[in-house]
C-alpha cells in the first residue's frame, strides 16, 4: 500500500548479520499479509516473537445473523450503542458477509499496558468519528482524531489509547487487503495527479520506542471468529528497527480532495480505498454542480449488483431527511432507492454541501446482528411516502 518507509536501526542488507552491542544477534521476522509474493516489512527484535509461556480457550466472537430478512432499506442509530470501559468488548458488529464486517465501537479506555491486539484475519480500518488517542504498534506510534481512517493490516499487534472517555468509531474489518484504487495508481504505484489524495495526505508511523521487558504479556487474537488469549514471555514491541511497505498509517477523510463536475457524478468519483468485493467512499464539503440546469441531488437508482451502506458523520445531506450524527443506512441490492421526497427540487440552486460520511458498497448481501436490530429506526422504510 504506502511507498517504502524505515524507522529505527536495520542492517545494510537483508537476511544478514545484525548484532546487538553485545554481540548476539536481533532476531529478523518478516511480515506480509499475503505470503512471500505481496508488500511486506522486516522487523528486527531484541528476542524471537516466537516465545509463547501459556495459551488459554478462545472465545467465540463471531457474529451471528439475527433475520435472513435482507431486503429491506433500514437505518441504525449509530450512536444508540452503548459505551463500554473494554475496547475489545466495546466493538459491536452490526453488519457483515464473508467480505467485510461492519462494527460501531463506544471505548471510554483502550487497552492496559500488558495486554494487545491483533487481528488475524482482517485488515482493519478505524474510522474515527469522536475522540482522539494513540495507536501503539511495533512499528511506532500513530497519533489520530476526529475523520481519521487508520488503517492496520492484519497480523499486527497493537495497542490503543484514547485521550477522552468518549469515543466513537466506525470499523470496517476486511478479510481481504485495504488497498488504493488500481485507476488511482501509476503502473509502478505512485498516485496519481487523478487520485483525490497523495502521499503526502498518509501519515505515517513514527516515534519508534524499543521495549525490553520479560513477564507476561497478553495477546488477544482473532481468528477465524474467535479470540484467543495467548501469553508471551517478551514485550510485543522490542523491535530496535524495520523497513518494508507493510505497516499501519493515517489518512484523513479531510484530506480527500472531492471530484466534482457539471453534472452530478456517480459515486465512483468518492472511492477512498478498495477491497475484494467492496468499496470503501468517502463524501465529503464540495460545490455541487455548475450546470445552469443541474440537480445537485442524486438521482434515483436500482442496487441490482450491490448492498449500499452510508455511515452519516457530520453536516447537512440534502438527500436525507432527519439525518443525525452516527446514523448508518443500509439500502440492499434489489431495490431501488434514492433522495426522500421534496428533497430533489429543494436542492436546485444551492451551490455546496457540507456533507460528511464513510459509505461502504458490497457486491454480496449483508447481514444484520441483534446488536444492529437493537439499534434499528423501524420507520425508515417508509420514509419515502410523500
Amino acid at each position: 500500500m504506502p511507498h517504502y518507509y524505515s524507522l529505527g536501526s536495520i542492517p545494510h542488507k537483508r537476511h544478514t548479520q545484525f548484532r546487538k552491542p553485545d554481540g548476539s544477534l536481533y532476531s529478523e521476522q518478516l511480515f506480509s499479509t499475503e505470503g512471500f509474493s505481496s508488500n511486506s516489512s522486516l522487523l528486527y527484535h531484541l528476542h524471537p516473537p516466537t516465545k509463547i509461556i501459556k495459551a488459554g480457550d478462545p472465545i467465540d466472537v463471531s457474529p451471528k445473523a439475527a433475520t435472513e430478512n435482507i431486503l429491506k432499506h433500514r437505518s441504525f442509530k449509530g450512536f444508540h450503542i452503548a459505551p463500554e470501559v473494554d475496547y475489545l468488548k466495546s466493538r459491536k458488529t452490526v453488519l457483515f458477509n464473508n467480505d467485510v464486517q461492519l462494527t460501531l465501537a463506544a471505548p471510554t479506555k483502550g487497552l492496559t499496558d500488558e495486554v494487545f491486539y491483533k487481528n488475524a484475519d482482517a485488515d482493519e480500518l478505524l474510522f474515527i468519528h469522536e475522540g482522539t488517542g494513540t495507536l501503539y504498534t511495533q512499528y511506532g506510534q500513530l497519533s489520530f482524531g476526529y475523520g481519521d481512517y487508520v488503517v492496520i493490516p492484519r497480523g499486527t499487534i497493537y495497542q490503543v489509547n484514547f485521550d477522552t472517555p468518549d469515543n466513537r468509531l466506525f470499523i470496517i474489518e476486511s478479510f481481504s487487503p485495504v488497498v488504493f484504487p488500481k485507476r488511482y495508481l501509476s503502473k509502478n504505484g505512485q498516485l496519481l495527479e487523478n487520485s483525490p489524495y497523495c502521499e503526502r495526505d498518509l501519515r505515517k508511523p513514527q516515534n519508534l520506542q524499543t521495549i525490553d521487558r520479560k513477564g507476561e504479556f497478553l495477546l488477544q487474537i482473532k481468528k477465524k471468529g474467535f479470540l484467543y488469549p495467548i501469553w508471551y514471555g517478551t514485550h510485543p514491541f522490542d523491535v530496535i528497527g524495520w523497513d518494508g511497505c507493510e505497516y499501519p498509517y493515517i489518512l484523513s477523510i479531510h484530506d480527500f480532495e472531492p471530484i466534482t463536475g457539471r453534472v452530478h457524478q456517480p459515486p465512483p468519483v468518492h472511492q477512498t480505498f478498495d477491497a475484494r468485493n467492496f468499496v470503501i467512499c468517502s463524501f465529503v464539503p464540495r460545490l455541487f454542480d455548475y450546470h445552469p440546469l443541474s440537480v445537485p441531488a442524486p438521482y434515483n437508482h436500482s442496487n441490482i449488483d450491490s448492498d449500499e451502506v452510508l455511515y452519516y458523520v457530520d453536516g447537512d445531506f440534502m438527500s436525507r431527511k432527519h439525518v443525525e450524527r452516527g446514523m448508518i443506512t443500509l439500502h440492499p441490492a434489489g431495490i431501488p432507492h434514492g433522495p426522500h421526497p421534496g428533497t430533489v427540487e429543494k436542492s436546485i440552486g444551492a451551490k455546496e454541501t457540507k456533507e460528511l460520511a464513510v459509505m461502504v458498497d458490497t457486491f454480496h448481501p449483508l447481514k444484520l446482528t441483534n446488536d444492529a436490530i437493537a439499534v434499528e429506526d423501524d420507520s425508515y422504510i417508509i420514509s419515502w411516502i410523500e
